[in-house]
């Protein structure tokens, strides 16, 4: 094993890994913001209303929350690399179709498919990823596969306006054609072809009650985020999505084989990535939504100017990628969670206090910060979520993971929208919902940090280079067994 650790090969081949992955994964991630821009020209392109492509938002999503489970079971049973590469040709494919589309129910149809490509093509990619890294590379995979994710939403809003001004909404689909080949070619090359396993029967009541309720919590988001659905339906849904969960939190903790194994969660540092982490997730998908809203109808901003200025979350974001593992190995997972949570804490709450009047370089300056200790701290929690999980676990936790990091993602929108209606409930000013959002929102994100205060000193050392490594932990890759070492 030493001497693979020493093999510049084997570096390459990671890294080069971990750049494919994220790559698919700013596609996945592009995809789920981006047409939101363009709802009033599809709108009129496809003969529906603007509020109707919502629905292409939502169905998107909606298979991803779905399916992104099943990706533990399908990789044991077909193979990692089959699995990724027909997710990268299904992803594609499906890109292709919404392109084509000339009516809602026929791009409606293609992003169900575009979202079960896209539901594979991420964890299963990451699970590669992970699989042959040593423990104290893991930071450094996790930092290459996080920042795309951070990226694709500040993005969005500018180039869907771009494409949509000086060509048309298709190309918001058609980019991913060239990408997408361009992916399947590298991975073919890339990605070895590794055993396969014999997994136990597929859990169909854990699927049907684990679909029904992440479907319903999604969908009960996106009737939130409508401002005009009522709240009778959105209880309704949410109502369901809490008896589905309930009922398959309770079936996956009592079945043999669950389809999500919930007893991952007995790791303490795989467990607080998992629940600070959503919240962080959470927060750092409003941002996004809420700023470039404050700049248009609060402040008089054009687009361009606003989604020029929300592109400093993304310089923060990249500013600080290149010193955090680094930060990770000289400070530890705790000190650096503590810095991130409250930071982002910080940076959104300094949101409300933001005016027309506020010099460009301050409100600049305040958006880079917050950009980043968001990529600090999903960095952090994307890395410390694998640091003590055993080997024999880690299909287990990176579909868990995965499924909280996705549905955490979605959520962030409709948990803005309810931060700007309660706000709107207290002010009667056109600022002050937007300020009462951002400080609810710097509120939610002390909560991780509360979470990260209960760390023990030393937790996820086993990933830090040069650290003693807990007794029981290995120093081999998360996923090296015998049957990785016989290929």
């Amino acid at each position: 094993m030493a001497a693979l650790r020493l093999n510049p090969m084997l570096d390459t081949r990671q890294r080069a890994t971990a750049l494919l992955v994220a790559g698919c994964f700013f596609m996945e991630m592009l995809d789920g913001t981006i047409v939101a821009t363009a709802a009033p020209q599809m709108a009129a392109s496809l003969d529906t209303t603007p509020a109707s492509v919502g629905l292409v938002v939502t169905v998107y999503l909606l298979t991803l929350a779905m399916l992104i489970p099943l990706s533990g079971w399908l990789t044991a049973r077909f193979g990692a690399r089959r699995v990724f590469l027909t997710a990268i040709a299904v992803f594609t494919l499906a890109s292709a179709g919404c392109a084509a589309s000339d009516s809602l129910a026929a791009l409606v149809a293609a992003r169900v498919l575009q979202g079960a490509g896209g539901a594979m093509m991420v964890p299963v990619g990451r699970l590669l990823v992970l699989d042959g890294a040593a423990k104290t590379d893991i930071p450094k995979v996790m930092a290459y596969i996080v920042w795309p994710g951070l990226m694709a939403p500040v993005i969005a809003p500018l180039l869907g306006g771009v494409l949509t001004t000086y060509a048309s909404w298709h190309w918001m689909f058609l980019v991913n054609i060239p990408l997408g080949a361009l992916a399947f070619a590298v991975a073919r090359r890339l990605v070895a072809a590794g055993p396969t396993a014999s997994p136990p029967p597929l859990d169909v009541p854990g699927v049907l009650l684990g679909c029904t309720g992440l479907g319903a919590l999604t969908w009960s988001a996106h009737l939130v985020a409508d401002t005009d659905s009522g709240w009778g339906p959105v209880a309704a849904v949410a109502l369901l999505a809490v008896l589905a969960l309930g009922a398959a939190g309770r079936h996956l903790l009592r079945t043999a084989h669950p389809l999500v194994n919930l007893r991952t969660l007995d790791v303490a540092s795989f467990r607080s990535s998992v629940t600070g982490g959503s919240l962080f997730w959470i927060v750092v998908g409003a941002v996004p939504f809420l700023l470039p809203l404050l700049f248009q109808d609060v402040f008089g901003w054009s687009a361009v100017k606003s989604g020029a200025v929300v592109l400093f979350v993304f310089v923060g974001n990249i500013g600080i990628k290149p010193a955090t593992t680094g930060l990770l190995n000289r400070f530890g997972f705790r000190p650096l969670l503590l810095v991130s949570t409250v930071g982002l804490a910080l940076a959104v709450a300094g949101c409300a206090l933001l005016a027309p009047s506020t010099p460009l370089a301050v409100t600049a300056a305040l958006v880079l910060l917050g950009g980043a200790a968001r990529s600090l701290g999903l960095t952090c929690y994307s890395t410390i979520a694998f640091s003590e999980v055993p080997a024999a676990r880690l299909r287990d936790a990176n579909a868990l993971s995965a499924t909280a990091n996705q549905l955490a993602a979605g959520l962030g929108v409709a948990v803005a929208t309810v931060a700007l209606r309660l706000g709107g409930a207290f002010t009667d000013t056109v600022a002050g919902p937007y300020a009462v959002a951002f400080c609810l929102l710097g509120a939610v994100c002390l909560v991780p940090a509360l979470g990260a205060l209960r760390l023990r000193a030393g937790v996820g050392d086993a990933v830090r280079t040069g650290r003693a490594r807990p007794v029981g932990i290995a120093s081999q890759g998360p996923a090296v067994s015998d049957s990785r070492k016989s290929e």
